[in-house]
């Protein structure tokens, strides 16, 4: 059976099952992908002669990762990085091909395909290393920063070696090349530049390059305007492939990379009012094609060759994987990467690129590389792009918890005593011991993050570093002489760790700890914590008194209003916990379900008769603090 739909099926299937298997398993999605791919494609043979053209269709999905991309940078946040993408970029992109020419003038190969295959190798995957790094929220660190640089200048540098491989051509390959293309000259591509002069070819990129940036930046907005005022989503959905898709066709019709080109046009509107709908329209198809694109690379493995000369060819992806890693370790040193950014820049990008089989079949048309090593080399991009993810796992796993543990430095000796200690000096920790410490009450501040520690000593703050969750640091900080012990890390499972050990060891120290949702505050309210803050709750009821307050509730009355929501979203939380089953999700919990719903009427019920009686008072003014708290906490307990 063939045909569209019968494939489309399969490929969804593939990625339906596939995608979800691998990412339970801590596996992925790319390699879940690409093991979808391998099982369709070479292992059962479902899909097979279509993969190729189905792949040039999904490298689409690169084009509009990459006008994502675009939208998150302002044109000043690209300057900004100047340095890193000149400096990182370049020096990796020109010192890989001259590494890999050396290499291959070693195993024989001429200087021309040597430098070609240079050329074909130097770059990374965009695709799959973006990918893992929004996944795993990394494309903000120093080291994610960094690789974005080098990958951003890959792809620009794509442009000058299309125009470089064709003077790589070697004579006796055009012989063959040119007659066997003598009878299909009607496949021939469109081009605007094609014939024309060197400064003609200039002149006709520079005027598209300009057309996009203009066209961005001036036209955008009156044609989103017009298209928002139909009210029509799918028009707006319409318009916006229409631009990527535009875009992306002129830079092709002048020989420039459609990559390099929706990445400007990403840049140009990243300030436009239209941006987070560009974004929500586009995203579903970006992720759909990544998702086909790294399939057909799977599928596009040819087993044949590979178990025909198996140990050679795994030996030349991992050596090109060994050799990249290398040369992006000695440049990771050279910028002073840290730690674990280091470690993410040279593995993350240590593989072969999806641009690498645009460049081999570029490179195999203009008569730069033979047939039979263009296979060879096929398997090696495609075997370091299945590897990748391996990588991200060995340094997630390996690698990261040992940063996290030493991060290269020794616990600090604690020298000091306060009254209340405060575990995690993060945004929520800082907040808590600036206003104690305005206060004039002493804090020992602990936490595990040497940048954190550097950061507040910089400013004038001291903090300690170590792991606030080992009792041996508590003990030294002062726990056995502390009335108070402020839990504000990150981590739920080691913060309810903390509060149990602590709890049995200090019965009568006073805990205060920071919570996410309603499971955490009732582990920790089991756990025997005093006070519990949910991050977002107390915001939360702020901008509902701020909402009272715009809608003509007097200030004193929503204060009431809000201290009389708290106290009773207390007072069902401690219900709550006596129903809350640790194992079993709320929603799958009968009796949690039916408590929920009745607390929750009373509560409304409650309020809803406090507003009642209040209606018809006089607006009260400002209270001295003492006295308006008195009045307050009796009038809520009535």
């Amino acid at each position: 059976m063939s045909g569209f739909l019968f494939q489309a099926f399969i490929y969804l299937i593939a990625a339906v099952i596939a995608v979800p298997i691998a990412k339970r398993l801590g596996l992925g999605s790319v390699l879940g992908y690409l093991i979808a791919g391998i099982v369709i494609g070479p292992l059962l043979g479902i899909v097979g002669s279509e993969t190729m053209s189905i792949q040039h269709f999904a490298e689409f999905g690169v084009v509009m990762m990459l006008f994502l991309v675009g939208l998150e940078l302002e044109p000043r946040a690209l300057w900004a990085m100047r340095h890193r993408l000149l400096g990182l970029g370049g020096l990796q992109v020109f010192g890989t091909i001259a590494a890999v020419t050396a290499v291959g003038m070693l195993f024989g190969l001429g200087w021309t395909v040597a430098l070609a295959v240079g050329l074909v190798l130097s770059l990374s995957s965009t695709a799959i290393v973006l990918q893992t790094f929004n996944e795993k929220g990394l494309m903000k660190s120093d080291g994610g920063q960094a690789g974005f640089s080098v990958l951003l200048f890959q792809d620009i540098a794509v442009i000058p070696m299309l125009a470089l491989l064709p003077l790589l051509a070697l004579p006796e390959l055009l012989n063959i090349i040119s007659g066997a293309a003598s009878g299909s000259s009607h496949d021939a591509e469109l081009s605007l530049v094609a014939g024309l002069a060197g400064w003609q070819v200039a002149l006709v990129t520079t005027g598209a390059v300009a057309a996009v940036v203009g066209g961005g930046h001036y036209l955008s907005r009156p044609l989103f305007r017009f298209i928002a005022g139909s009210q029509l989503r799918e028009m707006f959905i319409a318009t916006a492939l229409l631009l990527v898709i535009g875009i992306a066709l002129l830079m092709t019709l002048v020989g420039l990379s459609p990559a390099l080109g929706t990445f400007l046009a990403g840049v140009v509107l990243a300030n436009s009012e239209y941006r987070h709908e560009l974004e929500s329209n586009i995203e579903p198809f970006k992720g759909l094609l990544l998702g086909l694109f790294f399939i057909t690379v799977g599928a596009g493995i040819n087993f044949a060759i590979l178990f025909g000369d198996f140990a050679m060819i795994i030996g030349l992806s991992i050596g090109l994987i060994a050799l990249k890693a290398f040369i992006f370790w000695c440049l990771a040193v050279m910028f002073k990467l840290k730690g674990a950014d280091k470690w993410l820049f040279t593995l993350g990008l240590a593989q072969a690129g999806e641009f690498g089989f645009v460049l081999l079949s570029f490179a195999v048309k203009s008569s730069v590389i033979p047939v039979d090593l263009s296979q060879t080399l096929l398997l090696v991009v495609a075997i370091s792009m299945l590897l990748t993810p391996l990588l991200f796992i060995f340094f997630d796993n390996f690698i990261l918890p040992r940063m996290d543990q030493g991060q290269q430095r020794k616990t600090d000796e604690i020298d000091t005593k306060g009254a209340i200690i405060i575990a995690g000096a993060g945004r929520f920790g800082q907040v808590v011991n600036r206003m104690l410490r305005s206060n004039g009450f002493e804090t020992v501040v602990l936490d595990h993050s040497a940048e954190t520690i550097d950061h507040m000593t910089l400013f004038g703050v001291k903090a300690f570093f170590g792991d606030p969750s080992r009792p041996d640091l508590l003990h030294a900080a002062g726990i056995n002489d502390a009335e108070m012990l402020v839990i504000a890390i990150d981590d739920q499972d080691r913060a309810l760790e903390m509060v149990k050990h602590v709890r049995m060891d200090h019965p009568n120290l006073h805990i205060v700890v920071r919570a996410y949702g309603r499971n955490d505050v009732y582990d920790f309210y089991a756990a025997g914590a005093n006070d519990i803050i949910r991050e977002t709750f107390d915001s939360a009821v702020r901008a509902g008194r701020s909402a009272l307050e715009s809608l003509g509730v007097h200030p004193h009355e929503a204060e009431k209003i809000s201290r009389a929501f708290v106290k009773s979203d207390q007072d069902m939380l401690r219900q709550m916990a006596g129903v809350h089953d640790p194992d079993l999700p709320s929603s799958q919990n009968p009796e949690y379900v039916a408590l929920a719903k009745e607390v929750m009427q009373q509560q409304e019920e409650a309020m809803q008769g406090s507003r009642a009686r209040q209606s018809g008072s006089q607006d009260r003014a400002w209270l001295p603090p003492e006295t308006a708290n008195k009045i307050l906490s009796k009038e809520i307990e009535e």
